[in-house]
C-alpha cells in the first residue's frame, strides 16, 4: 500500500532555515535535516508554517512563541507575552504535549523536490 504524499516544494526553496507549509504540515529544516510536524499550535491553533526556527532548533509558534522540538513533536516552552502571565498555562500546555504531541511525519526528497508522506 502507497502512503499519500504531498508536495512541498523544491528542495532549492526548502534549504537550512526555512519553513514552509504543506496541506496539514508544516516542514521545518534545522541544518539541513528536514522534518514535518502537524500544521497547527496546540494552544490556539496558530498556522505553524507561519513561525520561525530558533537558535536551538526549535520551531516557534508565530502567535505566542511557544517552543516545539521536531524530533519528537513536544513543547519545549509554552505561550509567552500576555499568556505567559496566566498561572499554570504554561506547564499545561507543555504537559498535554508529553502526552499528544504535534504529529510528526517522513520528509522525502525525490528529483528536486520535497514531499512529506504521511
Amino acid at each position: 500500500m502507497t502512503m499519500p504524499e504531498q508536495r512541498v516544494g523544491s528542495a532549492a526553496d526548502l534549504g537550512p532555515g526555512s519553513v514552509a507549509g504543506a496541506g496539514p504540515w508544516v516542514v521545518l529544516n534545522v541544518d539541513g535535516e528536514r522534518f514535518a510536524l502537524s500544521r497547527r499550535c496546540r494552544h490556539l491553533r496558530a498556522d505553524l508554517a507561519n513561525g520561525s526556527i530558533d537558535e536551538e532548533g526549535c520551531l516557534v509558534c508565530p502567535w505566542h512563541q511557544s517552543r516545539y522540538d521536531p524530533h519528537n513533536g513536544r513543547m519545549t516552552v509554552g505561550p509567552q507575552g500576555n499568556y505567559a502571565r496566566v498561572p499554570g498555562l504554561d506547564a499545561f500546555y507543555i504537559a498535554l504535549t508529553k502526552v499528544v504531541p504535534l504529529r510528526r511525519a517522513e520528509v522525502i526528497e525525490r528529483d528536486g523536490d520535497v514531499f512529506v508522506r504521511s
